[in-house]
């Protein structure tokens, strides 16, 4: 598409001030433009017509070149010589003919013809709909749009030119976007905004549009360039994403919510059961949940038992999806057909790999489970699993009545085998902390020849995080080892046990756990066979505790203190440092904790505090 002569001179005043003369004819051969350099070669002016305006050989040329230029739709390039030899390009388009002459010999003229070829194509090829306006009328008509326009809009140029650019507005367009786009028009400034408009279709796109005014060489605003972009891609896009946003937000304000309710109710339940009811009380007061009931395996039928309940349903242990979740440790769902609950979901209850059981939850609709309610049911799982866990641990330690299990390894898996095989050392276990990210802190004491060798042999360890020497006395050697969550003490925790004893020589190694009645041993027992080979089990009895047992101490006082103050306490105690004269200083430890010498006696100072306190029944530290 050619762009109209008075639209040329609004989008590029620059042409009239150029040294290349430059004319257009009509369709009737007149002159409908020819710049200051045209008109001083030529010596004619608007509206003349050839070859009347050129009655010479020079016109003639010119005349018969358009002519065939117009005919053959080509464009036509010749030379004539009008006081010095020119070159005449004649370019036709559907009004006429733009002729353009340059010095045959000038290059830097030749430049210039390129330069007004590039832009001419330049914005007829342009992938961005570009208008051109009047300035001069109250209502800017359109005196010029390209071909990009027209695919966007749907509109013909015939169509627009003469019109407002506003037809394309419509019921949805921001009207704080038009009144942005009028007051810039009015104030002769640029702009840019985004709104919906419409195409001849009628169908609505979004449209950002930038306005700039063009000034002529005395400032004036003589028109106005428009460039609009179909951007709709980019705005559904940004809806996604903001709906996605919305979703998200949703998601955690109910994993929130649930978890928090959860939370408090299960923090202030005093056992397994307590916690259990409290959990299928909460869960079917948020809508659409209406019944939740809890079930554990039992171990002689492979069945599912029922624990508690919460609602007005029926629980169903023996549904498909209940043994799915159990069997396979994932969320299972189903839809039903049963009066007031018409969707079910099981979620396994674990910490780790110890299992507690699975929680099934109804709800009064069909598409109540969707992705993002999964989230918020594993969540809550992971919430009550690590719950139960924490009570069962907990259990181990208060209950009278306890079970003791005496295992025997040989596999050199364990880190405390390995050493004892390769460097003929006697270790036994002294004691372990666990740390809030989930390793554990094991302090054992060895008789072995080379305190090095045991350093080398845990560096090539990925059960072994770190090592060093806590202290030395006489033939025993006390380490610190920190493990990562999953090894053998961590996950005796995990199933409810308290690691007693562990004793390794180069032939045997032995470990004494104890654990509540009724944990599921049978389970641990077959993992740690899986998990190392040739693990027996020499020992599993029944006893009773004493009315106050040293675990009741331990337990009441551990409560009381911090990470690094149980951390300082121990390694002082196991390390000899209360002994005199002492084998260990305090800036040895504290070196081995990797704290000033000061920082540690202020974290042992408050242990010991809290120990006295203990002992001595001060409740008021």
């Amino acid at each position: 598409m050619d762009i109209p002569d008075e639209a040329r001179v609004g989008a590029s005043q620059a042409l009239s001030r150029l040294s290349i003369p430059l004319l257009a004819l009509d369709s009737d051969w007149r002159v409908s433009y020819l710049n200051d350099p045209a008109r001083e070669l030529l010596g004619v002016g608007i509206d003349e017509r050839l070859p009347t305006a050129l009655p010479t050989k020079v016109g003639e040329t010119i005349l018969d070149r358009c002519e065939t230029a117009r005919r053959t739709d080509r464009t036509e390039s010749f030379f004539v010589t009008i006081g010095t030899r020119h070159e005449a390009t004649v370019h036709p388009d559907s009004d006429g003919v733009t002729v353009l002459f340059r010095e045959s010999d000038t290059t830097a003229t030749e430049n210039v013809v390129a330069e007004l070829d590039l832009k001419e194509r330049a914005i007829n090829e342009a992938p961005v709909g570009i208008t051109i306006a009047d300035a001069k009328p109250d209502n800017q008509p359109l005196l010029y749009v390209n071909e990009a326009f027209e695919e966007l809009t749907g509109y013909e140029a015939e169509e627009v030119r003469g019109h407002n650019c506003r037809f394309l507005q419509g019921e949805k367009s921001d009207p704080e976007a038009v009144a942005t786009m009028r007051r810039a028009i009015e104030d002769e400034v640029p702009v840019s905004v985004e709104l919906v408009n419409y195409r001849k279709d009628g169908s609505e796109f979004w449209n950002s549009v930038d306005i700039a005014p063009i000034r002529d060489e005395t400032g004036t605003v003589t028109h106005f360039v428009g460039f609009q972009m179909d951007i709709s891609e980019r705005k559904r896009a940004e809806r996604a994403a903001h709906r996605r946003a919305t979703e998200l937000e949703h998601l955690l304000e109910r994993i929130e919510g649930l978890l928090g309710d959860v939370t408090s109710a299960v923090v202030e339940a005093p056992t397994r059961e307590a916690i259990e009811t409290a959990v299928c009380t909460q869960v079917t007061q948020v809508e659409p949940y209406n019944f939740a009931w809890i079930g554990e395996r039992n171990v002689r039928t492979d069945g599912v038992d029922v624990r508690t309940v919460a609602g007005d349903c029926d629980p169903q242990p023996d549904h498909p999806i209940v043994t799915e979740a159990m069997e396979t440790g994932e969320l299972r769902t189903d839809t039903l057909d049963v009066e007031d609950c018409s969707a079910v979901a099981a979620v396994p209850l674990s910490y780790h790999d110890t299992e507690y059981g699975v929680l099934a939850i109804c709800a009064t609709k069909a598409d109540a489970f969707d992705e993002r309610e999964r989230v918020v049911l594993r969540s809550l799982a992971r919430a009550i699993g690590s719950a139960v866990n924490a009570r069962e641990t907990r259990r181990i330690l208060i209950a009278d009545s306890v079970v003791e299990a005496e295992f025997s390894f040989r596999s050199s898996d364990l880190f405390f085998v390995d050493i004892a095989e390769r460097t003929d050392a006697e270790i036994t276990y002294l004691q372990s902390t666990n740390r809030d990210d989930g390793s554990v802190v094991s302090f054992f004491s060895m008789r072995c020849d080379s305190t090095e060798d045991v350093l080398e042999i845990v560096a090539e360890r990925d059960d072994v995080l770190d090592a060093r020497v806590v202290a030395e006395q006489d033939d025993e050697t006390v380490f610190e080892f920190v493990l990562p969550p999953g090894t053998l003490v961590s996950t005796m925790s995990d199933y409810g046990g308290k690691t007693q004893d562990i004793t390794a020589t180069p032939d045997e190694a032995r470990v004494l756990v104890e654990f509540p009645q009724d944990a599921d041993v049978r389970s641990l027992i077959e993992r740690l066979k899986e998990s190392y080979a040739g693990t027996e089990l020499l020992a599993y009895r029944h006893h009773e505790r004493p009315a106050k047992t040293k675990q009741d101490f331990i337990e009441s006082l551990t409560d009381t203190l911090t990470e690094r103050q149980l951390t300082s306490l121990q390694k002082a105690y196991v390390s000899g440092f209360f002994d005199w004269p002492r084998p260990v200083t305090g800036e040895e430890l504290a070196e081995s904790m990797r704290i000033s010498r000061s920082t540690f006696h202020e974290h042992l100072r408050a242990a010991e505090r809290k120990l006295c306190a203990e002992f001595f029944g001060d409740d008021s530290q």
